[in-house]
């Protein structure tokens, strides 16, 4: 009786530890990121698990360093067999400590998946992408790969689109006009501008580089489309259309027709 009374005192007092302990970390500071939950789930299963290994020698009242030496060894053949789970737990708990992404953040994982954070657990990170399909990726591979948060620093970011159009166009004029097909879009974000940049200049054509801020991820396509339709519109309205690719097989036949009709 005195042993399960003296257990009961170590939890009680493991419990109220992890309770003050977890007040204390979720309480908002101004600017301040949350503490992730996996690192309360980990200092929780931390006390308890030390609460048991001082609980049980009062329990038992008795030495427990042969009962720890043979659970070391089977805890070690255990850790082995479940590698990949121990990977993917302390990759999940990087995660939550260096908090690359938060949940509902728009992300980029490299060579994986693409798509809004939906959970972030232990092992597992789960994504739904554009297409709403669902995404679950172990998290031992995602700690492996570049992730570009597209919500983070702020969920503003900037896009582009390309357009290859004849020398014959003088750039001035290519630039005004396409700044004015996008005048009026309603969703440019506040305390930004367009910008219409050369990014090549070569005989075989102009390449103008449109640069435009997209309020939210999941709204870029949309807005690529809206930008490529008002240009396209403006430049056709103009008689200016997008440089041919040169082909010199092309430019023989062309040449050969004409010495044929001569």
């Amino acid at each position: 009786m005195r042993g399960i009374l003296l257990m009961a005192l170590v939890f009680s007092v493991a419990h109220l530890v992890n309770r003050l302990a977890v007040n204390q970390l979720t309480q908002r500071r101004k600017g301040q990121r949350p503490v992730p939950k996996v690192l309360l789930d980990i200092l929780k299963v931390f006390l308890y698990a030390l609460a048991v290994l001082i609980g049980l020698p009062l329990l038992l009242g008795q030495d427990m360093t042969g009962f720890l030496t043979g659970s070391g060894i089977l805890l070690a053949v255990l850790g082995f067999a479940i590698r990949n789970v121990v990977a993917d737990t302390l990759s999940g708990i990087a995660i939550g400590i260096e908090a690359p992404f938060r949940m509902g953040d728009w992300v980029r994982i490299e060579n994986l998946a693409q798509g809004r954070v939906q959970e972030i657990g232990w092992r597992t990170t789960r994504l739904v992408s554009r297409d709403e399909t669902y995404v679950i990726l172990p998290n031992s591979q995602i700690s492996k790969q570049r992730i570009t948060n597209f919500s983070a620093p702020k969920k503003e970011y900037r896009d582009q689109a390309e357009f290859t159009l004849p020398v014959t166009v003088p750039v001035a004029q290519v630039r005004s006009l396409m700044i004015s097909a996008l005048a009026d879009l309603s969703w440019v974000v506040d305390g930004t501008a367009i910008e219409v940049q050369v990014a090549r200049y070569t005989p075989m054509g102009i390449t103008y580089r449109v640069k435009y801020w997209v309020p939210k991820h999941n709204e870029e396509s949309r807005c690529r489309n809206e930008v490529i339709d008002l240009i396209d519109q403006n430049l056709r309205e103009n008689n200016i259309l997008l440089q041919q690719p040169y082909s010199p097989c092309q430019e023989q036949v062309e040449t050969a027709i004409v010495t044929e009709l001569q």
